[in-house]
């Protein structure tokens, strides 16, 4: 059996709705990338189904990884499952209104101009509030786990939290009704993602910090492929948990600086190097001390 049939497999017996909504949000982002192709409309400077596309994908794999989650659960199952709906309802909301206001040829976030407008974006702020809520009680759930390999086990945790502090991060956008800094929202940005090129933009922060969800346990299952030992593993997962809220927070600052994510500054550069000069030191020094072995290991 394949590592992504086990993958899907655990999901859905994990939580169903969460791996059909995923499944659902797949098919929408294809729906949506023709869209993109046939749909000559554009908003703020982009094709008017770019977003319903990046939304979908985004929450699909959100879903999916949730599910999963969940599936490797002993304790505490029935409330993750129980919660797991809220999430799905919450998550089902957020992106269709995205789906409907992209084919009213309205914006979905920061639009007050029409009574109907507003309704929407306060229902996708309540929405967002109720996700992430739902999300902190199925991460204290994980987080009571017992997880046998512990670098998946810190993979799962810092995935989870670096993930919710990715979503908090929304509330700079909110607030500031907008997610550009310095230049007004649209304009020129970077291919498929749309980050502003001429001023800063809060989204990176937001975006790098969300799919946190999916990059450490990754991580974390490919250091299990190795011969490291389980020490070295769980080392390896937590320098580069610590290593991701870094970048987390640097894109924010960089953005709240209103700098383009494209033309960092010298200081913006030499906090990077930094970053990265400490990670891969830190990571160097675990590898040194746990040197990859063929021998057998007890997880503990």
């Amino acid at each position: 059996m394949t590592t992504a049939t086990t993958v899907l497999r655990t999901a859905r017996r994990g939580h169903a709705g969460l791996f059909w909504l995923a499944a659902a949000l797949g098919a929408l982002a294809v729906v949506a990338a023709l869209g993109v192709l046939v749909d000559d409309r554009e908003l703020l400077g982009a094709p008017i189904w770019l977003k319903p596309l990046k939304f979908a994908l985004s929450f699909g794999l959100y879903a999916l990884a949730l599910a999963w989650m969940i599936g490797g659960l002993e304790r505490g199952l029935r409330t993750a499952r129980a919660v797991g709906w809220v999430l799905v309802v919450g998550s089902a909301v957020e992106v269709g209104v995205i789906v409907v206001q992209a084919a009213r040829g309205r914006r979905s976030h920061f639009n007050e101009e029409t009574a109907l407008d507003g309704s929407l974006y306060s229902l996708m702020g309540a929405t967002v509030a109720l996700i992430w809520l739902a999300t902190a009680v199925v991460a204290v759930v994980l987080l009571r786990q017992r997880v046998a390999d512990p670098g998946m086990r810190w993979g799962i945790r810092l995935g989870l939290g670096v993930g919710l502090v990715g979503m908090a991060l929304g509330m700079l956008m909110v607030d500031g009704g907008a997610h550009a800094v310095g230049v007004a929202d649209g304009g020129p940005g970077v291919p498929f993602v749309g980050w502003s090129t001429v001023g800063g933009d809060l989204r990176v922060g937001h975006f790098v910090g969300i799919h946190a969800l999916q990059v450490l346990p990754l991580l974390a299952a490919a250091l299990a492929a190795t011969r490291l030992d389980a020490d070295a593993r769980r080392a390896l997962v937590v320098i580069a948990g610590l290593g991701y809220l870094g970048l987390v927070a640097l894109g924010t600052w960089q953005a709240l600086r209103g700098q383009p994510v494209l033309a960092p500054d010298g200081l913006t550069l030499a906090v990077l190097g930094a970053l990265v000069l400490g990670v891969g030191l830190a990571a160097a020094t675990v590898l040194r001390q746990h040197p990859a072995t063929d021998r057998p290991e007890v997880l503990r």
